[in-house]
């Protein structure tokens, strides 16, 4: 019997740096309605869900989602583990993967890839993510929904309920533990220094460019060969050493 596998993608229109980022526009399309276009074309997901929240303002993304002909869910805006659940709990899926609608170029193939991979050696959990050479805007986690729902159950961090996948991380052999059996999907190369994601402005900007010169069907390899060959990487140099300096005040603040 095939296993049913549905790809939850969390949207919502808050964020500090880019307000709405997810509904700006490019050529006429916005961010959340590229990065379903190319959903729809993974072989490997039976359905795609927005999960998105309760907040008024997040309304817009839950009819935009269900007018371009998608499932939507609205959940708790912290508690993201049980956004999820609640989203597929009644889908009788047997695998869940989960991505974010900010990273609006994330390759199907990629998505693909992991599926296999991971369906292919039976892992409960399955990341490109867990060493980080993938550009970010390209991560993918797969996971059987027996563990999403063992985290939903068991899981008490605030950690663990804001980013839905720390208690499986954290509780696999790929941690030093014994729940589950998870894995890193690998890269080749470490493209780590490469953003295709959209926190600020400046990101946008590039994903701007990279669908005007580029459009929107292209490779993973083929906007990051893109960005290097041009010079692009600079922009997001200075996006990560802000972000790392972000990091070391909040740490600084938080003694």
């Amino acid at each position: 019997m095939e296993l049913k596998t549905i790809a939850i993608t969390q949207a919502r229109t808050g964020s500090t740096r880019l307000p709405g980022k997810v509904l700006k526009e490019v050529n006429g399309k916005s961010l959340l309605q590229i990065h379903l276009d190319r959903l729809k074309n993974c072989s490997k997901i039976d359905a795609v869900i927005v999960a998105t929240t309760i907040n008024d303002e997040d309304e817009v993304i839950y009819d935009n989602a269900v007018a371009s002909g998608f499932e939507a869910y609205r959940g708790s805006e912290h508690n993201v583990l049980d956004r999820f659940y609640q989203a597929v709990k009644n889908h009788s899926a047997d695998w869940i993967v989960r991505v974010t609608s900010d990273c609006p170029l994330l390759d199907p193939k990629l998505v693909d890839d992991v599926i296999i991979y991971a369906q292919n050696h039976d892992y409960d959990y399955v990341s490109n993510g867990l060493v980080e050479h993938f550009p970010d805007g390209q991560d993918v986690e797969v996971f059987k929904f027996s563990a999403l729902e063992q985290a939903w159950k068991n899981a008490t961090l605030e950690s663990e309920l804001e980013h839905v996948t720390p208690f499986i991380i954290n509780n696999s052999d790929a941690r030093g533990g014994t729940m589950f059996r998870g894995k890193n999907y690998a890269c080749d190369t470490n493209y780590s220094h490469i953003r295709m994601t959209v926190d600020e402005p400046r990101d946008f900007d590039l994903i701007k460019h990279l669908i005007e010169q580029l459009g929107t069907e292209k490779t993973w390899l083929d906007y990051t060969n893109y960005m290097i060959e041009n010079d692009l990487t600079k922009m997001n140099d200075q996006i990560i050493r802000n972000e790392g300096l972000l990091k070391s005040l909040k740490k600084d603040t938080n003694g």
